[in-house]
């Protein structure tokens, strides 16, 4: 079966996106078009490039998450450092390590632009804070005045992953106009920040297409119940701030109508900024991804999804589902 997917965004957490995915294919699940939000759109993009579930579960394994904290020692000093980069850079990390790391696993399958996947492969949501649009990558990079089909996946995803206040904001310059009034120097730029501030889980992207079904892949459940955020200034309260954001979209209502094309994953105990996440938490969490799925797809019925999300417009007989 061939099926549309939609990947929520949910930070660290995402490691159980890959695990679900991975069982998915062991069903024989074949991926047609994809899109995602923040951390869901690193999944995506993998799925788009020809990656595998067990080739994501390597991947994750092999990967020092922790590696993409990285300050400059003017940012280090304690107290100052972080206050300082968040005044000057707009957010605690740069962010550039986590788009070289997926940019090179796109260049081994040879894939480096939109414009080297077929045409509405992938779609990747980010924040346009400035003006305050949602953005749906590549179509809409356009507007910019950049080619969608020369814009690099690696950094639509280092917009869609840019968790307000923790790492920086990708910034863009306006397109020029002459037919309009020059605007002054800082207005001729705009901040793209995280997708998931306004669309975390875009299960709508595809309610046009009735080809295929098209299934979402969403996270839920809070980190350790017991954890608090401790605030002792302008700093940790601006951590805590965008942390129970990422958070809360996890709690966010689903609608009845959809419960029957969502995956629900737990999220096994674990934030969506816990980048030190141990090994073991990782494995656990890809797990908790496996089960979900196999539940899911246990129950899935596919006449019932096309009964309440309409047949493919070839399908003459309603019986007869083709994809």
């Amino acid at each position: 079966m061939e099926v549309n997917a939609v990947f929520q965004g949910g930070g660290v957490k995402a490691i159980g996106l890959a695990g679900a995915v991975c069982e998915a294919e062991r069903r024989k699940i074949v991926f047609g078009n994809m899109a995602g939000t923040s951390s869901g759109s690193i999944i995506a993009a993998l799925l788009s490039a020809g990656y595998t579930g067990k080739e994501m579960r390597k991947i994750i394994i092999e990967t020092p998450f922790t590696s993409f904290l990285k300050k400059s020692p003017l940012f280090r000093i304690k107290g100052i450092g972080p206050a300082a980069r968040l005044f000057i850079k707009k957010g605690l990390f740069s962010g550039d390590l986590l788009e070289m790391w997926i940019y090179g696993l796109l260049a081994d399958r040879n894939i480096r632009t939109f414009g080297d996947l077929p045409p509405g492969k992938l779609r990747i949501i980010a924040s346009d804070i400035t003006d305050g649009k949602l953005l749906v990558l590549p179509g809409d990079i356009a507007r910019y005045g950049i080619d969608p089909n020369r814009f690099t996946i690696a950094k639509a995803i280092r917009m869609s992953t840019s968790i307000p206040y923790f790492f920086d904001p990708v910034v863009l310059r306006r397109k020029f106009d002459r037919r309009t009034k020059p605007k002054s120097f800082a207005e001729q730029f705009v901040y793209i920040v995280d997708g998931g501030i306004l669309s975390n889980f875009p299960l709508w992207l595809f309610d046009e297409e009735k080809e295929r079904p098209t299934l979402g892949f969403q996270l839920v459940g809070r980190g350790k119940e017991d954890e608090t955020h401790r605030i002792i200034g302008p700093l940790t309260m601006f951590q805590a701030l965008f942390s129970t954001m990422m958070e809360a979209h996890d709690e966010r209502y689903i609608e009845e109508s959809n419960s029957v094309r969502t995956i629900k994953i737990p999220s096994a105990g674990v934030h969506a900024t816990q980048f030190e996440i141990k090994p073991e938490q990782s494995l656990e969490l890809f797990e908790a991804g496996v089960r979900a799925a196999d539940k899911f797809f246990r129950n899935f019925s596919l006449v019932g999804y096309h009964e309440r999300f309409g047949y493919p417009p070839a399908a003459k007989d309603k019986r007869v589902i083709r994809f």
